[in-house]
């Protein structure tokens, strides 16, 4: 036991020496610091040369999971009930039909490498979701988490991930079995459903008025360790009913969010989420064998660019048919076909070889993905930021009609009748 502690402490310490490093050279060269834990994640991992930094990798993806747990907690703490049901609807239609876009595009492209049928369907599966982690984390560094395009990213994103989780799980059983079944379609969704349904009605009425008590005692460790049980809590019921966790903390912070300590909550648990939320970039670097990327470097361009395209065309297009701005549906195109690949994409492409249903090159070129896109996305989503601002100069004071909600629209006629 002794010498497995000094091995975990030996790891902990070489990760966070190195990652702090790597994010000082990226601050000032004036990069986005998820590089710098990429970066980070590459050099101390077992596939670079001459060896590897650490001695236990599932030490480092055991840390990665709880970062994705905190990060999907404090955003879930900046997005109050109001705003969930303000999107609800419009956020599904609009998941709905990107998902079923980029499935299609996905699955072809893979057909036209020469890929066989089941690999092209789940290479078209692990590129149909965005990276939830990735995303949140720039917009979070860029402070525009608060804005509506953001607000319905995440929204999005959400929902990508519990559609995934089904078709994934449908995926694997048919795999398996060799039987297409109903069930593993609804019972997966039901589930969702009945989950969301649940913490939105019964913990919107229990949750507040139980942190609110615990804040009363002026204790902020008290605090910190209540929120962040809340949070674990749900991600191991969501875990235990085969949602992903991130959904489950995510509803925990909005549940947070409805009370009136929210915010003190919020910045007494933001230095522990950064720390595992850092330890998640990082392990997405150390699983990067860059030895394959110029073996795998043309097809998964041909895929990143293809499937980004579609996303970006379908999720701009249908948002303007949900009613909102030009400026939201752009930023919100930008931001979701930014970042192709991610951990939902890893988990997909390890499931299909762990149970034997596709080729071990998936994974790698899965891999390939999530480093380029990574790479990409934080420039992809300034740019979308800029094209906005731009668009805002040029229409001051939002003069321009076509650019305001449908929704707003409305209650401006209603107005002028009145």
């Amino acid at each position: 036991m002794a010498i497995e502690i000094t091995q975990i402490l030996q790891d902990f310490a070489t990760i966070m020496i190195i990652a702090a490093i790597m994010t000082i050279i990226s601050y000032k060269l004036k990069q986005p610091l998820i590089l710098g834990y990429i970066g980070a994640g590459i050099i101390i991992g077992p596939h670079t040369p001459p060896f590897s930094f650490i001695s236990n990798i599932e030490v480092l993806n055991l840390f990665a999971e709880i970062g994705i747990i905190l990060l999907l907690f404090t955003v879930g703490m900046e997005f109050p009930i109001k705003n969930l049901k303000k999107i609800g609807k419009r956020a599904t239609i609009i998941t709905v039909a990107e998902q079923i876009g980029t499935l299609i595009a996905g699955y072809f492209v893979g057909q036209a490498l020469g890929f066989s049928f089941i690999d092209s369907l789940f290479i078209a599966v692990a590129l149909s979701v965005s990276s939830t982690v990735v995303i949140l984390k720039v917009l979070e560094e860029l402070k525009v988490l608060r804005e509506e395009a953001s607000n319905l990213t995440l929204g999005i994103l959400i929902i990508e991930d519990i559609i995934i989780l089904s078709i994934f799980a449908l995926l694997h059983s048919t795999s398996v079995t060799g039987n297409i079944s109903i069930a593993e379609i609804v019972i997966p969704i039901g589930i969702s459903i009945v989950f969301i349904t649940g913490v939105l009605i019964i913990g919107s009425r229990t949750i507040p008025r139980l942190v609110d008590f615990v804040a009363r005692t002026n204790q902020s460790d008290v605090l910190v360790v209540a929120v962040l049980g809340l949070a674990f809590g749900f991600a191991y019921i969501s875990n235990l009913l085969g949602i992903s966790v991130a959904v489950g903390a995510f509803f925990a912070g909005v549940l947070i969010a409805e009370s009136k300590s929210h915010a003190v909550t919020s910045i007494l648990t933001t230095p522990i989420r950064d720390m595992f939320v850092a330890l998640f970039f990082v392990s997405v670097g150390a699983l990067i064998d860059i030895s394959l990327i110029p073996v795998f470097i043309i097809p998964a361009l041909l895929l990143v660019g293809i499937t980004s395209l579609v996303k970006f065309a379908i999720v701009y297009l249908t948002s303007r048919y949900q009613g909102f701005s030009k400026l939201t549906a752009m930023q919100t195109g930008i931001s979701l076909s930014s970042s192709r690949g991610g951990e939902m994409s890893l988990i997909v492409a390890k499931g299909g070889i762990d149970i034997g249903a596709v080729s071990g090159f998936i994974l790698p070129i899965v891999g390939t993905i999530t480093l380029i896109s990574t790479f990409l996305a934080p420039y992809l989503i300034r740019l979308g930021l800029k094209l906005g601002q731009k668009g805002q100069k040029k229409n001051p004071g939002s003069t321009n009609q076509d650019d305001k909600p449908e929704q707003d629209k409305n209650e401006e006629k209603k107005s002028a009748n009145k």
